[in-house]
């Protein structure tokens, strides 16, 4: 089997009870990447060597003997998407270039994770430069089938349980397309919420920092030491159930028949379970179209300004569905741009309202348009993520079932800045889904 229970909460109270030894831990992730590795390829070169890991769990160990005063993260092996730097380790971001054109500090992300006793497992793959030009990473549901992307490596690494925590970042819907695909747990915070420091940059107006785990409880635990002025609200699960919204219509419409099918049964799920779900036509949804157009020419726009000198000193060291859309991008207008922006604060402002109006508390959507697509030669269509990472509002995946024995999951949103709410409400969802995500 390629997928395996790797659920990051259990491993965080073994590790600093001290029930489970950090050297270990690490020694049996490793030996879970000698079994699956060769088949998933979720890492740039594999992941560190045993023996430094070991080293590295070791230090930590003896910097920590008393589990009182250990990390929260203590002995956590975390994958790290190739497009942060980190410290001791190249930066290729999926692409040809030189690795000396790609240098800098390190993430700032990494280090908080590194600072919580969290320990660099090793690069995750990548698309190159986080768009859409696929690596060799497959899907451990189905190794026939993609993992989405662009966090490609960080989906599958975590759904094959080679590591319980791995970073991504989502600019369309590279974080929760991919958690969707792996029956695995994807969280985007609401924009800025985790700096982007020492990150290589698509489009620094919609690129998010995310996370994956196989639980939704690691995923809080994770999130509260990754996220900016962290808040926990009440205790998740003395919460009360929250007001799901169904956005129908035209953004919905864009489900596979599929994905719908599947996305229905959620909803009888979670009715059956005690939520209240409200059905509603969302009027900036209705032009769907137009804000897949704005965030498209945007992302564009920003990327060209990025890549402006790369490109033009290494022509040829990009894809070619790579370079068509940074030349693309050099020919959107200032005008274009700027209204898009500015589109980005009026669509968070008009799902605000829309929920307001209707009492809703957590909008559910289908967390991609249905299963991963087979191939590895494109990484699906991020079509039902795109809006939610627009308005810059937090985003969670959760597993649900599955079709064809590939996962579809469920994509939970919530107003922008509540992310410590919607990690707790999205852990009720999960349950009430079967609790899939608890590994």
């Amino acid at each position: 089997m390629t997928v395996a229970p790797a659920p990051l909460g259990e491993a965080i109270a073994a590790l600093r009870e001290g029930r489970t030894a950090a050297t270990a831990y690490v020694a049996e992730r490793c030996g879970r990447v000698d079994a699956v590795e060769s088949d998933v390829r979720a890492w740039v070169d594999g992941p560190k060597e045993r023996e430094w890991l070991v080293a590295e769990a070791a230090a930590l160990a003896e910097r920590y003997p008393e589990p009182a005063d250990r990390p929260p993260l203590y002995g956590v092996p975390v994958g790290v998407k190739d497009v942060f730097h980190v410290d001791g380790l190249p930066t290729r971001g999926g692409s040809d270039l030189p690795a000396g054109e790609l240098v800098g500090p390190e993430a700032a992300v990494v280090t908080a994770l590194r600072r919580a006793g969290a320990l660099v497992f090793g690069k995750t793959v990548t698309t190159e430069f986080a768009y859409f030009e696929p690596g060799p990473t497959r899907n451990p549901h189905n190794l026939s089938h993609t993992p989405g992307g662009s966090s490609s490596g960080s989906a599958a690494a975590v759904a094959a349980g080679m590591c319980p925590l791995a970073l991504g970042t989502q600019t369309i819907g590279s974080v929760i397309r991919p958690a969707s695909f792996c029956g695995v747990v994807g969280f985007k915070p609401s924009y800025g919420r985790i700096p982007l420091d020492g990150l290589l940059p698509l489009s620094p107006s919609l690129d998010h920092v995310g996370l994956f785990t196989q639980d939704v409880a690691g995923m809080y635990a994770a999130a509260a030491v990754c996220l900016d002025d962290w808040l926990p609200p009440d205790d998740p699960k003395d919460s009360d159930h929250p007001v799901l919204g169904v956005p129908d219509g035209a953004y919905l419409s864009q489900a596979s028949d599929a994905g719908r099918a599947a996305f229905e049964e959620h909803l009888a799920t979670l009715d059956a379970a005690g939520f209240e779900i409200r059905r509603v036509r969302v009027d900036a949804f209705e032009a769907i179209e137009a804000i897949n157009d704005r965030h498209t020419d945007l992302m564009a726009a920003e990327a060209a300004l990025e890549h402006q000198e790369w490109l033009d000193t290494y022509p040829d060291r990009y894809a070619d569905s790579t370079a068509a859309m940074l030349r693309e991008g050099r020919d959107v207008p200032v005008g274009t741009v700027a209204d898009a922006r500015a589109g980005r604060h009026d669509l968070r402002e008009s799902l605000a309202e829309a929920a307001a109006d209707h009492d809703i508390d957590v909008w559910v959507s289908p967390g991609a348009p249905g299963p991963a697509p087979e191939g590895i030669d494109t990484t699906g269509d991020p079509v039902m993520n795109l809006p939610w990472t627009h308005a810059g509002v937090p985003a969670v995946a959760v597993p649900g079932s599955t079709v064809d024995g590939l996962p579809v999951g469920v994509q939970c949103t919530a107003s922008f800045g509540s992310d410590e709410r919607l990690l707790a409400w999205a852990g009720l969802i999960d349950a009430a889904l079967g609790g899939a995500s608890d590994g």
